[in-house]
């Protein structure tokens, strides 16, 4: 679906990085009011909350690509954002603006160096969808085969040059209020989600990404692939087979045609086990305008502009870590995510150990359930306030597109157990005759079988878990560290902000006194310190608000 914007949107209207910081600040900095304004009113109705949900959208919608791209992710957040945000950033995945036809045609006949039929037999002009990046268009080629071509939005490399070096400038005004370690990760981050735009906008690397994701799945009949038509592709312009399906979250378009979404459930969970443990190349942007399913139950794949890698396992270490889990062997899940590199190795490991060790005793042997991570946010958030730990940039992506699914998978069977939905995954390691392989399974799950008989009762658990707690100290952690020393932290801001207001009136106040004598300089040196203490006033205020917001949000 694709509607087109009846004015000129503001991203269009940036030709410099002074206009482009300044929209992105007056556009932070609008939404921040508005949600500080809410919360010091405690206006906190739904009607309220769908109204800033919607200027949201409206918002990003008006900064660009960039923008557009983080509310897409966004709105898979259901741990994170209200519901009436995602709701409203879901319009981000199939509601972009389209461009003009004309520039459509004018990119293709420009990069492809000849007249639009002499390409194609038939070209439609109207978008048959418009993304983030580029819009869709129908044709046939005169060979007869129906395809799609992929046109790069205009004056788009230029313009995401633009948002990454106004970001960065932003982002080190933000550093100074992070600590060191977390402005680091942000960091991080940042950089690797332009790195990923930055390959997103070279067509020909999909193309070959979409070649390797094909050859991956050669096998696999039920993952369906675009075939890439090289001889009409460019940089900014790519040529691919047409195949229509239901948007992957249509629960009641599936039903109709008679599908099963717990089967689909099943396959989409299966398939991406395999390009995250097996393959090492997966694809990081699947929201819900990305997968689609064909009538007959195969899951198609779209846009392979944003892909990322990791190592992959060999089929004996998939086994040990999936029985790992069954298991809740802490550390056999860690070292593999190390080997892996989706966890950094640190000097003390024990907090990576503790939130493992809590994600593995509340989420595998249950149906996942977004209100079983209020049981632990207390534990996690006392975790990383004693000592935080390092996830490295790549597992941002990974957790997307992890969280992404999570929640398609939600809408499609909202009981849906991630051990039971992999089983067709684990049962495929072992097809073959690898005798390494099935003698690695018959072990697990020989130790397995043991783990079950031998496995203590609950009292027993519970008596062990409350002994563990008390050796690390845990217990009288749970009391200072969530009650007394988040409180001192916020008096102790408080404290610093009351001294800059004190140091900011005083300037002032002192600053129109001289302005009345002759001492005009001392004045001026007076208002000069007086802006300076505004500053770090301003900066005092806005970590205040950021701890209290975390504050509260731990502890609703």
């Amino acid at each position: 679906m694709v509607s087109s914007p009846s004015r000129s949107l503001r991203w269009q209207r940036s030709s410099n990085l002074f206009a482009r910081k300044r929209d992105i600040f007056l556009a932070v900095f609008t939404f921040a009011w508005f949600l500080g304004w809410d919360q010091f009113w405690q206006r906190r109705s739904t009607v309220l909350r769908t109204r800033r949900a919607r200027w949201l959208v409206h918002t990003l919608l008006d900064l660009g690509p960039t923008f557009i791209k983080i509310g897409q992710f966004l709105s898979t957040r259901i741990d994170l954002l209200p519901l009436e945000y995602v709701e409203a950033l879901t319009e981000l995945q199939d509601k972009v603006p389209q461009f003009a036809p004309s520039q459509a045609i004018a990119i293709v006949e420009t990069e492809l160096g000849k007249p639009l039929y002499t390409l194609y037999r038939d070209f439609d002009s109207q978008p048959l969808a418009a993304a983030s990046l580029g819009q869709v268009h129908r044709a046939r080629l005169h060979t007869g085969e129906e395809v799609v071509v992929k046109v790069q939005r205009p004056g788009l490399a230029k313009l995401i040059e633009l948002d990454y070096r106004a970001i960065g400038g932003l982002l080190k005004l933000l550093y100074r209020v992070l600590p060191r370690r977390r402005a680091q990760e942000l960091e991080a981050v940042y950089q690797e989600f332009f790195a990923i735009l930055f390959r997103e906008i070279d067509y020909l690397q999909e193309g070959k990404n979409a070649d390797r994701f094909r050859q991956n799945f050669a096998n696999y009949p039920r993952i369906v692939v675009p075939r890439i038509y090289w001889q009409y592709c460019s940089n900014k312009v790519l040529t691919m087979t047409y195949i229509p399906g239901i948007k992957v979250d249509n629960r009641a378009a599936l039903e109709a045609c008679g599908l099963n979404p717990k089967q689909i459930n099943q396959l989409g969970i299966c398939c991406y086990l395999k390009q995250l443990l097996q393959d090492g190349f997966f694809h990081a942007d699947p929201h819900p305008g990305n997968l689609a399913v064909t009538e007959a139950g195969d899951l198609i794949f779209y846009d392979y502009g944003m892909m990322a890698e990791v190592m992959a396992l060999d089929k004996d270490q998939m086994i040990k870590t999936f029985f790992a889990v069954m298991k809740k062997d802490t550390e056999q899940v860690i070292l593999t995510l190390t080997t892996m590199g989706l966890i950094e190795p640190v000097a003390d490991m024990t907090p990576v150990k503790r939130v493992m060790q809590m994600i593995l005793e509340e989420f595998t042997e249950k149906p996942l359930d977004v209100r079983a991570f209020e049981q632990i946010k207390h534990d996690v958030y006392a975790i990383f306030e004693q000592q935080p730990f390092r996830l490295p940039s790549k597992m941002t992506y990974i957790l997307k597109s992890l969280t992404t699914l999570d929640g398609i998978a939600r809408i499609l069977d909202p009981e849906y157990n991630l051990t039971a939905a992999a089983q067709p995954f684990i049962k495929s390691l072992a097809t073959g005759n690898r005798g390494k392989v099935l003698g690695t399974l018959a072990r697990q799950a020989r130790e397995f079988i043991q783990y079950k008989f031998n496995q203590p009762t609950g009292t027993e658990l519970a008596l062990r878990r409350l002994e563990e707690r008390l050796e690390r100290g845990e217990l009288l952690l749970r009391v200072r560290s969530q009650e007394s020393e988040r409180v001192l932290q916020r008096l102790q801001l408080g404290v610093k902000c009351l001294v800059y207001a004190c140091l900011v009136g005083f300037t002032f106040l002192s600053g129109a006194i001289l302005l009345t004598t002759s001492y005009i300089g001392m004045a001026i040196a007076a208002y000069g310190l007086c802006g300076v203490s505004s500053l770090f006033l301003l900066q005092g205020l806005t970590h205040l608000l950021v701890r209290e917001k975390l504050d509260r949000l731990v502890e609703k």
